[in-house]
């Protein structure tokens, strides 16, 4: 068995990051972060950080660095035997600063940061494709499944995200993979990461 590795998935909306991230909780006893989760299950769990969370969320406000790394920091004190992925943290720059300074307070290091490459022009073709197969068998559409919301979504992605790009890369933990390849070939590039 391998050892615990704390990863980050890094990746553009529609890239297969919760696809993947899923493979690895199922198959290696991984943890997901996601940090959308973290805030819906904090607000509704009537601790007081829950109760901070849901009052800001209620003011239509923005959740602050502050607590998502306080949310982080709870999972990280329950622990997991194979490591956390990060999934939609950090986004920023400070926010990757917080935390490699929590990780390292907690006495863990982050293994690797994998970024899933993706063609933008596929991958907005991807994201649409999927909502209309989704319709067309009756199944929930995302409402900003569509052409002009998916770009609006990878500028912002592109804007608040790439640095960590640079980032990561010059602290030597970066790995590229093809995100479009099949799902398949996707999961074998970042286990072969994870088992280097």
């Amino acid at each position: 068995m391998k050892t615990a590795m704390n990863i980050i998935l890094l990746g553009p909306p529609g890239a297969g990051k919760g696809t993947q991230a899923a493979r690895l909780v199922a198959e290696r006893g991984m943890v997901q972060l996601s940090t959308g989760d973290m805030l819906r299950a904090a607000r509704t769990s009537g601790t007081e950080m829950g109760q901070k969370v849901a009052a800001i969320m209620d003011a239509g406000q923005l959740v602050t660095d502050e607590i998502v790394i306080g949310l982080i920091a709870e999972q990280l004190e329950k622990g997991s035997e194979g490591g956390f992925i990060f999934d939609g943290f950090p986004r920023t720059l400070p926010q990757a600063d917080a935390l490699a300074a929590l990780l390292a307070e907690k006495g863990q290091t982050l293994g690797a940061v994998i970024q899933l490459e993706v063609d933008d022009e596929t991958l907005v073709q991807r994201i649409v494709n999927r909502a209309k197969e989704a319709a067309a068998a009756g199944q929930p559409v995302r409402a900003d499944d569509n052409e002009e919301s998916v770009k609006i979504r990878l500028m912002e992605y592109y804007k608040k995200t790439a640095p960590l790009i640079g980032y990561y890369y010059a602290g030597g933990n970066l790995t590229k993979v093809d995100g479009l390849a099949e799902i398949d070939t996707v999961h074998d590039a970042i286990a072969a990461v994870l088992d280097a």
